[in-house]
């Protein structure tokens, strides 16, 4: 699924990449940790977080992470902003909890980046 198709069911907005849309995206990870994003999102997959500090961003770099979805009405700041740019790392926001965004990306065929723990 393109991350154009994935902001049109989140109603999200582009806060970077607006060129980067046609991203193809199967997969996703949710963590509010960063501890939880280097164990548990793999390479390529949609992060999906409340995390607005620039460590998930340069977390996303390290990782090769496709995007970063923001949720729950979170914003970066200028600083992790401008950082994303720099990075060249997708970052969508919408008002949806996580709970929700995963659901609505689940049901549209996203699958998680691992089943269960130890499965990585």
């Amino acid at each position: 699924m393109y991350l154009r198709e994935i902001k049109e069911i989140l109603d999200a907005e582009v806060i970077v990449g607006q060129d980067r849309l046609d991203v193809d995206v199967t997969c996703a990870g949710v963590a509010d940790l960063i501890s939880d994003v280097l164990a548990y999102v793999t390479p390529g997959c949609l992060l999906i977080t409340g995390l607005t500090n620039p460590q998930v961003v340069r977390t996303a770099d390290v990782l090769d992470i496709s995007a970063i979805i923001l949720g729950r009405g979170k914003k970066f700041s200028s600083e992790t902003v401008r950082l994303a740019e720099e990075l060249n790392i997708p970052v969508l926001a919408t008002d949806y909890i996580l709970f929700e965004i995963v659901g609505r990306l689940y049901a549209k065929g996203i699958r998680g980046c691992i089943e269960k723990v130890g499965s990585k």
